[in-house]
């Protein structure tokens, strides 16, 4: 039996991982650091352009896909009904993800055995320099657009989502008028879902240039000097993987492992390329083609995308917690809760901003007398964390998007 297309190019793209891991580790080996840091630079340009392009499609897919799924919804009783499910779904993963890392922090104490010695605090001055971004105003800035091209030029999800929904009910309401432009942009969408396909053929060397860069500068070693922070994030990922998987078995029965072979690809993209946005358009494709209704979607998975971040979640509780038992600051469980629900409004905000994550965890650590230059300890490892995490955001956004879909009885 001949090997489809899809299975290939997850293929190349495991193959990619592994060569771009050797390679990494050669250099880091045998070549002196000036050597490492030139090669890094060098080799990530293959993951940059990678991601270029997947950014430069994700505007216009977002947009078209959304205006047109709202506006064949038809009304405004169907968007408030299929976005009230959405938001259940997205509100009830995000606190379960919040509540897992507050549980297993306080379980594994992993900030015990941080040593404070290793911290590079240099490295964090960026991040702590913006964590005066996030206030009520900042929030209500990242949701509303003052401008849709300006939103579009940044990749503002949220902003576009907020402009596309508005317009998809607009267009709606004037009935026949609006015929035309949705026929128009339902081109536009399959135009650029076009694309996609010509952009995931540069994935393998964007994974290449991601894995390869990075072994290169921080070499092996980094597993090791952060074994237990690592090792107990990473079953906090599994336990949450499995709770995910759990609800959806519930949810969507026997059709579940269907729609793990769907989205396996994706989850291997954004796991090695720490990139949500990468994997938007190609998610969006398995997605319709699992049997999801394209109008659930394409309104689903943008909201998925701003709103239900659920990995990042439950490592934003495990970090901010991990660094305040390093500093020795005790946290009553009241005060727990308080930083989960600061966590729950600030990370609705922040996507497309680079190491989101990492800002919001020094914001919350400052908020609650935690020195926030404690960020400094979790930054070596920080992107392998970020592998872990970005995957779990695009399950939950398979899962959630599926869950609706099944709930609106849209699947096929």
């Amino acid at each position: 039996m001949l090997m489809g297309k899809g299975n290939k190019l997850t293929l190349y793209i495991f193959i990619a991982m592994i060569v771009g891991a050797i390679a990494g580790y050669i250099v880091f080996i045998y070549y002196p650091e000036s050597t490492r840091n030139a090669f890094s630079s060098n080799v990530k340009l293959l993951s940059t352009i990678f991601l270029r392009l997947v950014q430069m499609i994700i505007a216009p897919l977002v947009f078209s896909t959304l205006v047109v799924g709202i506006a064949k919804l038809g009304d405004v009783k169907t968007v408030g009904r299929v976005g009230g499910k959405a938001l259940l779904w997205f509100v009830t993963a995000s606190l379960a993800s919040l509540l897992l890392g507050m549980f297993l922090v306080n379980v594994f104490q992993p900030g015990a055995v941080i040593d404070l010695s290793n911290a590079d605090v240099s490295g964090a001055k960026d991040l702590i320099g913006k964590t005066q971004q996030f206030s009520l105003l900042n929030f209500v800035e990242h949701v509303f657009p003052i401008s849709v091209v300006d939103s579009m030029a940044e990749n503002q999800i949220l902003q576009i989502v907020v402009f596309s929904v508005m317009f998809g009910i607009a267009t709606a309401a004037i009935g026949e008028k609006g015929k035309i432009v949705i026929k128009g942009l339902d081109a536009v969408s399959h135009v650029i879902l076009k694309m996609v396909g010509y952009v995931m053929a540069t994935a393998p060397l964007g994974v290449f240039g991601a894995i390869a860069g990075v072994m290169a500068v921080q070499g092996p070693h980094i597993f090791a000097f952060y074994a237990h922070y690592f090792l107990y994030f990473v079953i906090g990922i599994l336990l949450l993987w499995a709770l995910l998987i759990f609800v959806g078995f519930i949810i969507l029965n026997k059709r579940l492992p269907n729609l793990l072979k769907h989205i396996i690809q994706p989850l291997i993209i954004a796991f090695s390329t720490t990139s949500s946005e990468a994997v938007f358009p190609k998610l969006t494709e398995e997605l319709e083609r699992f049997g999801c209704d394209s109008r659930i979607v394409s309104f689903v998975l943008p909201l998925g995308y701003s709103f239900n971040l659920d990995g990042s979640m439950m490592y934003m509780t495990f970090a901010s917690m991990a660094i305040a038992q390093a500093y020795g600051v005790h946290l009553d469980f009241g005060t727990q809760l308080t930083m989960l629900l600061v966590l729950m409004l600030t990370s609705k905000g922040i996507a497309g901003v680079p190491r989101a994550s990492l800002v919001v965890v020094t914001a919350t650590c400052a908020m609650f007398k935690i020195p926030p230059e404690g960020v400094a300890l979790i930054l070596p490892i920080d992107h392998f964390c970020d592998m872990f995490r970005t995957a779990t955001n695009v399950l939950g956004n398979g899962l959630a998007t599926s869950a609706v879909s099944k709930w609106e009885k849209a699947l096929d």
